[in-house]
Parts: C-alpha cells; sequence; structure tokens
C-alpha cells in the first residue's frame, strides 16, 4: 500500500491543479536530496523501494522515495533530508521499547514525529517518552502539511527553537516583558509583617 500509494502521486508544475507535487524549490535544495537518494542507491544497508528518479531539466522535479534501510543509524535515519524521502526501517513488534529509545538518540533534529499505532498504550508511552524529540507530534496522522491558521508550528532541537508560529506564545519573540509595581499606601518602615 505504501509503495503503490507513493508510486500513484502526480507530479508537476504547480500551474496544474490535479498535480498533488511540484518540483523542489531551487537547484541548491534538489543537489542535496539528489545526493540523499545516489547515497541511499549505493549504501549497503539500503533499498530504493517507490521512486528514486529525479531531473532537472525542465524544473527540479524529485519522485517521492522510499528507502527500506536494515540500519536504524543509517545517515538517512539521522540527518534532516527536506525533500521528499521517506526512509523506513522495520523493527519487530517486541522491539518497539528500544526502538523508542533509538529514535530519540538517533539524531540531534527534531521538526515534527509521529506515531501510528491501533493500541492506546502504545500512543501514549511513545508520546511521553519521545517528549523532547519533536517540536510538533502527531498521533495516527501525518507528519507533514501543517495548515497555518490551524496548527501552531516549530521545531525544537537542531531544527529550530521550537516557537510556535500560528500560538499566541509566539508574542514572546517580540515583545519585552515588564513589570510594574505601584504602591498607593506610604511606606511607613522596611520590616515585612512577619518581622514583628
Amino acid at each position: 500500500q505504501l509503495v503503490s500509494g507513493t508510486e500513484s502521486i502526480k507530479q508537476g508544475p504547480i500551474t496544474d491543479p490535479t498535480n498533488f507535487m511540484g518540483p523542489v524549490i531551487n537547484q541548491a535544495a534538489y543537489d542535496k536530496i539528489t545526493n540523499f537518494i545516489e547515497y541511499a542507491r549505493n549504501s549497503d544497508d539500503c533499498e530504493i523501494i517507490a521512486g528514486g528518479q529525479f531531473s532537472d531539466s525542465e524544473g527540479f522535479y524529485i519522485r517521492p522515495t522510499i528507502v527500506l534501510t536494515t540500519d536504524p543509524h543509517n545517515k538517512l535515519m539521522k540527518d534532516e533530508v527536506f525533500g521528499p524521502v521517506l526512509t523506513v526501517h522495520v523493527y519487530e513488534d517486541a522491539q518497539f521499547e528500544d526502538i523508542i529509545e533509538t529514535i530519540g538518540e538517533t539524531t540531534p533534529y527534531g521538526l515534527t514525529g509521529a506515531i501510528f499505532a491501533e493500541d492506546r498504550l502504545a500512543t501514549v508511552e511513545a508520546s511521553t517518552r519521545l517528549l523532547h524529540t519533536a517540536g510538533n507530534f502527531y498521533i495516527n496522522d501525518k507528519c507533514t502539511g501543517a495548515v497555518v491558521g490551524q496548527q501552531p508550528f516549530g521545531g525544537s532541537r537542531a531544527s529550530g527553537t521550537n516557537d510556535k508560529p500560528g500560538s499566541p506564545a509566539l508574542l514572546q519573540r517580540f515583545v519585552s516583558p515588564r513589570s510594574i509595581k505601584e504602591n498607593m499606601i506610604p511606606i511607613s518602615g522596611f520590616t515585612y509583617p512577619s518581622n514583628n
């Protein structure tokens, strides 16, 4: 389902509203992302199972790419690609506790994270143990495409300061809080009532 769904994504110019996905933004982004894909293509512990094609002949187009890796510490699991590349590591159910630990320690980045599970205890455990791993954490929902005005968004760790544009808390970044105390009763001494 994952592979067939990925391969069905229609890609092309954004002038055609039937296209789900356009090109990446510029040559620098294209070069960075395609270098990750080439790394996967040449890595012994990676297999490209969907996508992997790209061309900059008429825009910077990169097909959505899924990479399967046997190593949870692979470069593609640690570095922030910021492009249409998803790296998957399959683990046994019995390894759930260990994989949560691995997720928490593998990368310095923390823009978004997600867990998909029918077991409520699994979602609570993952959410609790991965508390400081992502600025935005999703449960049974996609972790891309936050909509301005509907969801505050911001990354933590090496992915940002975790400010949340779209949240009233962001206002603190642009103001300097000031505290003022005014007493309307003349001061008759310096001691506190407890000193009397």
